[in-house]
């Protein structure tokens, strides 16, 4: 039934909402994925996928969607939130994807998230050819959320 991912994209998204689980909500549309049925799965890309800039047309409302997705939730006015996902990939495309999110600057969540991957390609005893990071952050008003995501279709 599952096959392997052959594309992948990359997106994040920041919002406010009534309720954290609104923020959440609304983070992911504005992430472009709140539409979609989001499977959370582990950290690696299948070797070949290749990177789209932004989500296919023809996933419909509703389509179970891989995903590997960091968020950041908080209720507590002025906080800064961020959520952050990167790819490494090796020479042959083989890789992994990386995420880290909390109460921090995009920057900081990014330098974490590069050292993650760093050390599971040392693990691996493979040597990092690409890494791509996207990341959002975001100054809480009342209820806020960040979202950062890789989407695997």
């Amino acid at each position: 039934m599952w096959r392997v991912p052959e594309y992948y994209w990359i997106t994040a998204g920041a919002a406010e909402g009534g309720s954290e689980l609104n923020a959440f909500d609304n983070a992911l549309l504005a992430a472009g994925v709140g539409n979609l049925n989001l499977i959370r799965v582990s950290s690696i890309l299948p070797r070949g996928a290749r990177r789209m800039e932004g989500r296919p047309e023809h996933l419909v409302e509703g389509t179970l969607t891989p995903a590997v997705y960091s968020v950041a939730e908080s209720s507590t006015p002025g906080q800064l939130i961020a959520s952050c996902v990167g790819v490494g990939r090796s020479a042959d495309q083989y890789g992994v994807i990386f995420e880290h999110a909390g109460a921090m600057t995009a920057d900081e969540a990014e330098a974490i998230v590069r050292r993650q991957i760093e050390e599971a390609f040392a693990r691996r005893g493979l040597a990092l050819h690409e890494l791509v990071l996207k990341s959002c952050e975001h100054r809480v008003e009342r209820c806020g959320c960040t979202v950062a995501a890789v989407m695997l279709w």
